[in-house]
């Protein structure tokens, strides 16, 4: 039935309203980000709750970190390095949470969720955002540490080699910081990626986009492996350290749960898609990924119960040593 016309519009009609292009299910980055920021807000609080707490404990001198460098006994001078600790701490704890609700969503579904599976799907979101922000964060702040550390040198020299520490790969040559740190910015370079490719996919592809984001669990293990070698606060064999072993606990089953009952039915073992029937190398890849994951499950058991968990021992003198020694000119 055609519309009537009108004196009003001379017997022509009124344009259809024009209408969003874009699918029902996509997501924006824009909605995400005002999404995080009660998220953000809760990390800025618990980077500052970790800050006061470390800055506490150096001042006691209980610190882990002047037991392993006895030259940064003084808070309000190294409060730079202190953020720095705690925006890795909360970047960690907040990789872990991002991590588990990603196993869950991508898991056997639980019978009964006390939200519904688009808030979990969102805070998967966000949490991933306030991930990203804090390990940058983390970065700076290290980096505006070693700018300071630098005094000697002329600002611009001073710039850049707090720069190339933090951020060029086999650039900082002190110690255990040679293997660290090139761990961390691996965990930083490929999370951001990673993390903002969801907003794309729609123009990836969501195949290409699922395969990719399974090495989220890559920027995890770079990230624990990371604290392990160069988190002064657990570079002993104390329960700081064992807390983190067993943190790592609940991550490894819900890997391993995931691996052997996905929610896609083309990942599973028993029920390969039409275009992967007849392909073994594809089947052997999950399988191995079911191997290695009960591997991990096995191994983070044993570390937690024999008490070896890398930590080194206490030495009976506190070592005088640099962050970062100068090389003669």
């Amino acid at each position: 039935m055609l519309p009537e016309a009108t004196p009003e519009n001379d017997g022509t009609t009124a344009p259809p309203p024009a209408r969003d292009k874009r699918p029902p299910d996509r997501v924006v980055l824009r909605a995400d980000l005002r999404a995080a920021l009660p998220d953000a807000g809760a990390a800025v609080l618990v980077t500052a709750a970790v800050f006061a707490f470390l800055y506490a404990r150096m001042e006691s001198g209980d610190s882990a970190t002047v037991a392993v460098m006895p030259f940064m006994d003084d808070a309000g001078r190294y409060w730079m390095y202190l953020f720095s600790q705690a925006f890795g701490w909360s970047g960690l704890l907040w990789a872990w949470g991002t991590v588990m609700l990603g196993l869950l969503l991508s898991g056997p579904r639980p019978a009964r969720l006390p939200v519904s599976r688009h808030m979990l799907e969102r805070w998967h979101r966000t949490t991933s955002l306030t991930t990203m922000a804090l390990m940058s964060a983390h970065a700076l702040m290290f980096a505006a540490e070693l700018v300071r550390y630098e005094a000697q040198l002329a600002w611009t020299d001073r710039l850049w080699a707090g720069f190339a520490d933090t951020f060029v790969p086999g650039w900082y040559d002190s110690g255990t910081g040679r293997i660290a740190i090139p761990l961390g910015q691996g965990a930083l370079y490929l999370a951001i990626p990673l993390g903002l490719l969801f907003y794309a996919r729609h123009r990836i592809g969501a195949n290409t986009w699922r395969r990719l984001h399974r090495f989220v669990i890559v920027v995890y293990v770079l990230s624990v492996w990371h604290t392990l070698l160069y988190g002064t606060n657990v570079w002993y064999g104390e329960w700081p350290r064992t807390v983190l072993w067993l943190l790592q606990l609940p991550v490894a089953l819900l890997l391993l749960l995931r691996l052997l009952r996905p929610a896609r039915r083309a990942e599973r073992l028993n029920t390969p898609t039409r275009r992967e029937g007849a392909s073994l190398p594809g089947w052997m890849v999950r399988a191995t990924g079911r191997v290695v994951a009960g591997a991990v499950v096995v191994g983070v058991v044993i570390v937690v119960v024999s008490g070896h968990d890398g930590g080194r021992e206490r030495p009976p003198e506190q070592p005088a040593t640099s962050p970062h020694e100068h090389e003669p000119e």
